[in-house]
């Protein structure tokens, strides 16, 4: 008889698919010894987007998370998402980051690392499987599976050999967009399973609906472990519920030998978790949508795409933008959509359609993913589009991190000059999110407040101050928002303008986003097409581009300002 395993997602990937990241610590850690006796393989608890939702949203330290949830997890494994030498940002970083990330991380308390590249390109993961195996940790390599006329089996089995070669403990199958039929399933871990002698795991969301015959599919064909979600948290862009997986492998030859009763506690925990965080769960995250099979977006995404239309105000064109995601996948490659090519993609998709021409905006991301930053494309990119972003440069072929400077010796010293830095981890948080990290080092962050359950009579918790309304006046309908910039914005209903009224000669912002950097002073001298700020949205860096030539009058925002799509940056006369 072959017991499953099972990995437990609640503490990272299902509150990420479906609840946006936004699970405090306080939230986690009542429950976490009830979890550590319940026979799971390991509870995977960090990485991905927690890191950065914690600091940015939360005003909590992940690393405390971490140490936190070690002291109570004494005998189940913790497990954490790594995304090689993305680590848990969105960019390459160079790797004495990757050394002391990797190092820290395995010193507070991880035991296993999930390691993947959004591209399958084993030159990005190398390096930080050969730290976490120095740690004596063990390291699962990852293959971030999609479907494209580029994806094969035989292409996946080699990928795993490589990883193999590696000195990996294990595989994972990371389908996080639930793409794999039962079928593939079964000839994908049953072809891993006797090309390498790895320990095989599946992981996969159940946006399709198909994940839970794929699992069962898996387990026919040799499996060891499989991912699950408390089934409050299950579903939809998570994974499938972990009392169903149980209940239907027992008395069968893959019985997990967990205690339904025990999950019947955990279970009842978490249903009061999901109604305080009721506020962020959008229902288009929690249902089965077989278009993914079109669209290819993975849980965490879909979840985070429906937020970043909303902060647009552009959620009426959520159908176009899915539409679009396709075309812009086959344009660069045919990348699988995980973080953060997902984030890549999608946002250029957004950009695309709300920008009214295709690649008239391009962020930051894109233009270095086509010059080669991120590795290499699974496919070719299409020649026309390159040279439409990037010109005639032609792309690196070396490994991305090869060509970036160390950086550990200048972050250390700009926190230490700011005061910020109190430990080493300090120094890596600032490392890995310079724009963002400093506020927060610094104290000044401030925790995003809730909105209370819809069914809460008598709650007494933080109540969340609405910050848009629709007023009418002498008949006309108006939305308002109170932005926190301290600018009221009225914009009649089914138009946009800026937060302060129409100025001569502004440049205005063009999407919703925070100020990341102002690239000119009053007084300065531009032309035409400079880049005269950059505005990080949706995750992404944007450049603002001068409208027109001529001194710069008046700059109305500051770097760290939030601002809304229409305000007026900057005055240019």
């Amino acid at each position: 008889m072959k017991k499953i395993k099972i990995v437990e997602t609640a503490f990272r990937d299902a509150h990420q698919s479906l609840l946006a990241t936004r699970m405090r610590t306080r939230d986690m850690l009542p429950i976490a010894e009830e979890m550590d006796n319940a026979g799971f393989y390991s509870l995977e608890a960090w990485g991905g987007a927690t890191f950065d939702t914690c600091i940015r949203y939360l005003n909590e330290d992940p690393w405390e998370r971490l140490r936190s949830l070690k002291e109570h997890v004494k005998k189940t494994p913790l497990q954490m998402l790594l995304r090689g030498q993305n680590l848990v940002g969105y960019k390459h970083y160079p790797d004495d980051i990757v050394k002391k990330f990797v190092e820290k991380s395995y010193e507070n308390g991880i035991d296993i690392f999930r390691i993947f590249d959004a591209l399958n390109d084993i030159r990005n993961m190398e390096y930080a499987i050969k730290i976490a195996k120095d740690q004596g940790a063990h390291v699962q390599g990852v293959i971030s599976y999609t479907t494209s006329p580029y994806h094969t089996m035989e292409k996946y089995v080699e990928f795993a050999q490589e990883l193999e070669a590696l000195n990996c403990d294990s595989v994972a199958i990371k389908d996080m967009a639930g793409l794999i039929s039962p079928h593939d399933t079964f000839e994908l871990v049953k072809t891993l399973k006797e090309e390498t002698d790895l320990m095989v795991n599946l992981h996969c969301h159940c946006t399709s609906g198909m994940t839970p015959m794929s699992y069962y599919a898996a387990c026919q064909a040799g499996v060891d472990i499989i991912d699950t979600a408390i089934s409050p948290l299950s579903w939809g862009a998570s994974q499938p519920p972990t009392e169903s997986i149980v209940a239907a492998l027992k008395d069968t030859p893959y019985d997990t030998g967990i205690d339904l009763k025990t999950l019947t506690r955990i279970k009842k925990y978490f249903e009061e978790i999901k109604k305080k965080y009721s506020s962020l769960l959008d229902p288009i995250a929690e249902q089965i949508d077989t278009d993914v099979l079109i669209y290819q977006i993975p849980g965490g995404m879909l979840s985070n795409l429906v937020s970043q239309l909303k902060d647009q105000n552009a959620l009426d064109r959520y159908e176009d933008v899915l539409e679009e995601m396709p075309k812009v996948r086959q344009e660069m490659g045919y990348p699988p959509l995980v973080t953060p090519t997902s984030q890549i993609v999608g946002i250029q998709a957004v950009m695309n359609i709300l920008g009214g021409e295709r690649y008239k905006m391009v962020s930051n991301e894109v233009k270095e993913y086509f010059k080669g930053f991120y590795g290499r494309p699974p496919a070719p990119v299409d020649k026309k589009i390159a040279k439409k972003i990037i010109g005639e440069e032609v792309p690196i072929d070396t490994r991305p991190a090869d060509i970036l400077e160390p950086q550990w010796e200048r972050y250390k010293k700009e926190g230490e000059e700011a005061n910020i830095i109190s430990k080493e981890e300090d120094i890596i948080t600032l490392a890995l999110y310079p724009a963002i990290a400093p506020k927060f080092l610094k104290g000044e962050a401030e925790e995003e407040i809730l909105a209370p359950p819809e069914d809460s009579a008598g709650y007494s918790g933080p109540v969340e101050i609405p910050s848009e309304y629709s007023v009418e006046v002498d008949g006309d309908l108006f939305d308002v928002k109170i932005v926190p910039t301290g600018f009221i914005s009225i914009e009649e209903t089914g138009t946009a303008s800026s937060n302060n009224g129409p100025v001569e000669g502004g440049v205005t912002s063009t999407m919703q986003g925070m100020i990341l950097k102002l690239k000119v002073d009053i007084g300065d001298k531009v032309n035409e097409g400079d880049v005269v700020a950059v505005i990080e949205a949706m995750k992404m860096e944007n450049d603002i581009h001068a409208t027109h030539s001529g001194k710069v009058k008046d700059i109305l925002t500051a770097e760290g300002e939030t601002v809304n799509a229409g305000d007026t940056l900057l005055v240019i006369g």
